[in-house]
């Protein structure tokens, strides 16, 4: 094992607290040029089962759960500081490797350091109960952490979803092995100095890297793992969870979504407009709580359409180096499928109003794309992880909530209307784990994210995902006479 030391080109995995590089690594290159931007040791079924290793007899110490509350909470704090000292130097990096502007690559670990702190303040209360059992029995319940926490990062905000898991499992005193996403693992890899200069104990937290099908599956297999936590797609999603069945390992899965934002009459089209911009083409709608549909009602259904035309023709498709509106997809084999989509849906009868293939240009660039489609096409049932919004009109209420509803995803929804009864009407009848209302992605940190169907399960963010990350114990005694 090497002491802690790393090149800007090559990163090594870190477990127990050291470096520890592999014969076989893996190339990451920049999507919007396709020249190489570093290297990253792949990592082995034995170094694998190193990492597992070490979070276990971290566990098994108590270097994490055996601290004072309080002290976790100012370990938390001090990592929190030390991945904000990384924003600059981290940013550039995940813009290279990612693709995604620079700024919002800088504010991934801004977002980072706040799940950090936020979390942090919830080390010190994670608070069982009593229970009366009458005279001569004392029952209460205590909250105590799985132990080994495998963790599968996705390769779309990988230092920000690091943080979102990591630091509550942290919170709650579990040891943590990270697989990171084998497109974009070099900032993950940074997070490792973040967590040297905090002290963090050894073993408390291991990063690897390598191929799921290969490193991940070692991983989530493995016979000495506690709990797993996954984000990405819903055939990862069930492998994985076919992988848990084996040990019986309880797990946390974040899978696709096919979000739709439904419009009323009544709705404020400033919002509309602003949100479908960002509902759709932050991050290339490469984001999984996407607005992927946008249901229109049909008295405003034209002029909306006009409006979001206009928008989406205006954005400038480029590099994140260089601040564009819309940067490039991850892969080639991700744009051929997003185009492959796109041709479907017009040999089915859909109608693109913009874009529609991608651009013929270095580097894997789609450019905002809007298709008018029916409710039943292929293209508003599936994930198409891509700047690419399709829009259908409706009449009634009822048949709103039904062409929401009606793919197997239900991770977040939108609605956009003046009415309040209304919105509140419609945020119960949607089937989604968050609603929107007038304003998408208008939650955060704090409150709780996750999906229902094919979205998966389970809790991230917020107060109630700090409790996927303990189990209860309940004690009773009968008191001597």
């Amino acid at each position: 094992m090497n002491q802690f030391h790393q090149s800007t080109t090559h990163w090594a995995n870190f477990i127990n607290g050291e470096w520890v590089d592999s014969k076989q690594f893996i190339e990451v290159e920049n999507p919007a040029t396709g020249q190489l931007v570093g290297t990253i040791a792949c990592a082995t079924q034995k170094q694998v089962d190193m990492a597992v290793n070490a979070a276990r007899e971290c566990h098994r110490s108590r270097r994490v759960a055996g601290m004072d509350p309080y002290q976790r909470m100012q370990l938390l704090h001090t990592i929190a500081a030390e991945i904000r000292a990384l924003a600059k130097r981290g940013g550039e990096l995940l813009c290279l490797e990612n693709g995604k502007p620079l700024s919002q690559a800088e504010w991934e670990f801004e977002e980072a350091a706040r799940y950090f702190e936020y979390y942090a303040g919830m080390a010190d209360k994670i608070e069982g109960q009593s229970i009366p059992l009458g005279d001569g029995l004392v029952d209460f319940t205590e909250y105590e952490p799985f132990g080994v926490s495998a963790q599968v990062i996705p390769w779309n905000f990988p230092v920000s979803l690091v943080a979102r898991s990591l630091a509550p499992a942290l919170a709650a005193g579990n040891s943590v092995v990270i697989k990171s996403p084998e497109l974009t693992p070099l900032a993950v890899a940074l997070l490792a100095e973040a967590m040297v200069n905090a002290k963090v104990p050894a073993g408390a937290v291991n990063i690897l890297c390598g191929y799921g099908h290969d490193t991940g599956v070692a991983l989530v297999s493995h016979s000495d793992i506690d709990q797993i936590v996954f984000t990405g797609s819903v055939a990862t999603g069930q492998s994985i969870m076919k992988a848990a069945t084996t040990h019986v390992v309880p797990s946390v899965m974040e899978l696709g979504g096919k979000s739709a934002g439904i419009v009323f009459a009544d709705a404020d089209l400033d919002q509309v407009i602003s949100s479908a911009e960002v509902g759709n083409l932050y991050n290339s709608g490469q984001v999984c709580s996407a607005m992927a549909r946008l249901i229109v009602h049909q008295s405003v259904y034209e002029e909306v359409k006009q409006r979001l035309t206009q928008c989406f023709a205006a954005k400038t498709v480029g590099a994140g180096i260089d601040e564009a509106d819309v940067t490039p997809i991850l892969t080639q084999l991700q744009l051929d499928k997003i185009a492959a989509m796109c041709s479907q849906a017009k040999q089915q009868g859909a109608h693109c109003l913009l874009g529609g293939a991608p651009l013929d240009r270095p580097g894997y660039f789609m450019p905002p794309t809007i298709i008018e489609a029916d409710v039943d096409a292929d293209i508003a049932q599936q994930e198409v992880f891509g700047p690419v919004l399709v829009i259908m009109s409706f009449n009634t209420e009822d048949e709103a909530y039904a062409m929401a509803n009606s793919t197997d995803f239900g991770l977040v929804a939108g609605v956009f209307t003046k009415d309040l009864s209304r919105a509140l009407r419609a945020s119960r009848a949607l089937i989604a784990g968050q609603v929107f209302v007038n304003e998408w992605f208008a939650g955060g940190i704090s409150t709780p994210f996750g999906g229902v169907g094919k979205s998966g399960f389970g809790r991230e963010k917020g107060q109630e995902a700090l409790y996927n990350y303990v189990r209860t114990k309940n004690i009773a005694i009968r008191l001597t006479p």
